[in-house]
């Protein structure tokens, strides 16, 4: 079963084709590499895969289906813009965040305790957000993606503001999350990243299809 069907997308803004007919296909235990230069239509096909925007055509399948309410608590989802609230407490904003994705309170809390330490961030929780290093606030976007424990983790540009330490413990993160079957789709421009991490990537350039199928095929 795959657990993302991209098939013929297709989508434009105005006189600019952002994507144009882009298929691929992502399977479970997998890290799949979205790669492609600035502006290529990568962050314009993860907005279609998560139904935030509809393809002029072309169609996408979630874990075999449509996108539903269901499915959204199956995924997680971390974007390049960060999207924490500044002004609040790391703690909190993390469980309140886990409680969007279906966790009930109690069972968020015992969760973050565990991810806190495991990202380094367990004498921050108190702290507000705004307080923490951009290195810190990535780890904890990484925390509210996974928090919930997805099947589906779309993660775009995820080593943004990490030193080489932390970078390094994002990847182990994902690779223990890979080992545990969960489909890992990763957006990036930086092929160090993909050949660091995907088994099989698509290859995006002015929202077409260059380049799609096992890293090492390509090499």
């Amino acid at each position: 079963m795959n657990i993302v069907e991209v098939s013929h997308l297709f989508k434009r803004f105005g006189a600019t084709q952002a994507v144009k007919d882009v298929s691929f296909e992502v399977s479970p235990g997998e890290i799949f590499g979205l790669l492609g230069p600035n502006g290529a239509g990568k962050t314009t096909t993860i907005r279609m895969i998560l139904d935030i925007f509809k393809p002029d055509s072309g169609n996408v399948r979630l874990f075999e289906g449509k996108m539903e309410a269901g499915v959204k608590g199956r995924i997680g989802y971390l974007p390049e813009e960060r999207g924490l609230y500044k002004d609040q407490p790391l703690e909190s904003t993390l469980v309140y965040l886990a409680t969007l994705k279906g966790l009930d309170e109690k069972t968020a809390r015992s969760r973050l305790k565990g991810w806190l330490e495991r990202m380094d961030l367990a004498d921050c929780g108190k702290k507000k957000i705004s307080e923490l290093s951009k290195g810190m606030q990535q780890k904890a976007q990484v925390i509210a993606t996974l928090i919930h424990e997805p099947e589906l983790v779309i993660i775009d540009e995820p080593f943004t503001a990490l030193d080489p330490v932390n970078t390094r413990l994002v990847k182990q993160v994902l690779e223990e999350q890979c080992q545990k079957g969960v489909a890992i789709m990763m957006s990036t421009h930086q092929m160090n990243q993909v050949e660091a991490l995907c088994s099989r990537i698509v290859l995006i350039d002015h929202g077409s299809t260059v380049l799609y199928g096992k890293v090492n095929d390509i090499k």
